[in-house]
């Protein structure tokens, strides 16, 4: 039998971290490894638990699992920048495909691909802990330089590589994501009930949001901005399903000094499963965020037929396309305008729902898993 390429892919943000990015990255391996055999796949998962239980078994795949830490990794790989290269995890490889925006020391002759989701640590400072961002500030431009290719998850993103890192566009891809077909309408009234009850939200009307709570997500503003809908006489809740951030205190001191304590709902982090139910039973989506590298919020609320409202700026103008309400995040009224001709006005709502769904199916994991499949043969021509 013919000798199969080897590819190496870092398994790790979807190991440790349950949305963001390691969603992405649980999406794109799992449709990728449903596609034809055309590569052996070793998968790469860092502060792994000893003894080792693979997420999930497939024919070409085998698991390179370590119980070092991402962050010891990251002193060795990164601050230290000893040698050790990862093919002395996961054997001899073709092609090293990095997910989660820095590069691992690798033998000369391994191409390698980087792909960096946004450079919001840049665009927003406030985007990340001062440490962190001191650390990718370093690390990132060193990765990027010595990636083989790279890939973005947006126009957007394609464009700050190119601006602020001085990156040939030529060495950029911009690979879309997908959206999970679990992300459909829930209608039964017990499911969603079940779900108000898990959460505690009683049966009032709710704009919903997800995402860390942290500035760049931009809630105080969607926070000011349900106030002027109370002042207009809008009875609305707001639900905000995400773990807790970094500079989140002047988040929840604006709950307060807007009078929106019995309003304002911050539920944790929600399980995958309850996301469906979440983003239905919502009278919107308001996702005003002040950068996202692509914004999948957005579509996974679109398949649900919620209609959206999001921001002006960053990928967001370019996956909501026509089928959602675009906003300056800045502009606290021009977002409560938006919300309140979505809560007013149900032929613009029933508009945004059509245009949604026909805008969420064209996303799909299994274009993006082709897409990578051409460019991993394209780099390993």
């Amino acid at each position: 039998m013919a000798h199969l390429p080897r590819i190496g892919i870092d398994y790790t943000p979807a190991y440790e971290q349950g949305g963001g990015i390691g969603r992405y990255v649980r999406e794109l391996v799992a449709a990728l490894v449903a596609q034809r055999d055309l590569y052996d796949y070793r998968l790469f998962v860092a502060g792994a638990a000893f003894p080792f239980t693979a997420p999930f078994q497939a024919s070409r795949v085998s698991w390179s699992p370590i119980t070092v830490t991402p962050s010891w990794l990251a002193r060795i790989w990164h601050r230290l920048r000893l040698p050790l290269v990862v093919e002395a995890f996961t054997g001899k490889l073709d092609l090293f495909h990095a997910t989660d925006f820095v590069l691992p020391p690798t033998l000369l002759q391994t191409v390698t691909l980087l792909t960096v989701h946004d450079l919001s640590f840049v665009r927003v400072p406030d985007s990340a802990f001062p440490a962190l961002k001191l650390y990718l500030d370093q690390v990132v431009p060193r990765s990027v330089m010595r990636a083989d290719h790279i890939l973005a998850d947006s126009i957007a993103t394609k464009v700050d590589l190119v601006d602020l890192y001085g990156v040939v566009p030529e060495k950029v891809t911009v690979l879309l994501s997908g959206v999970n077909q679990s992300f459909a309408r829930a209608t039964d009234p017990v499911f969603l009930m079940a779900m108000r009850n898990k959460y505690g939200l009683g049966s009032w009307p709710y704009l919903f949001s997800v995402g860390t709570v942290q500035p760049r997500k931009n809630y105080a503003r969607v926070i000011q901005a349900l106030a002027l809908l109370h002042k207009r006489g809008f009875d609305l809740h707001l639900v905000i399903a995400g773990g807790k951030g970094w500079l989140d205190d002047p988040i929840y001191a604006t709950v307060h000094e807007q009078k929106m304590r019995d309003f304002v709902h911050f539920i944790g982090f929600a399980d995958d499963a309850d996301l469906p139910a979440l983003y239905s039973a919502a009278s919107c989506f308001v996702f005003p965020s002040l950068y996202e590298g692509f914004g999948l919020p957005v579509l996974e609320a679109m398949r649900c037929g919620t209609p959206v409202v999001t921001s002006n700026v960053s990928s967001l103008p370019e996956v909501a396309g026509d089928a959602a309400l675009t906003v300056d995040p800045y502009d606290v009224e021009a977002i409560a305008d938006a919300l309140e001709r979505i809560v007013y006005s149900s032929s613009l709502c029933e508009t945004l729902v059509s245009r949604g769904y026909e805008r969420a199916r064209q996303f799909t994991w299994e274009a993006s898993a082709q897409h990578l499949l051409d460019i991993y043969a394209q780099l390993l021509a």
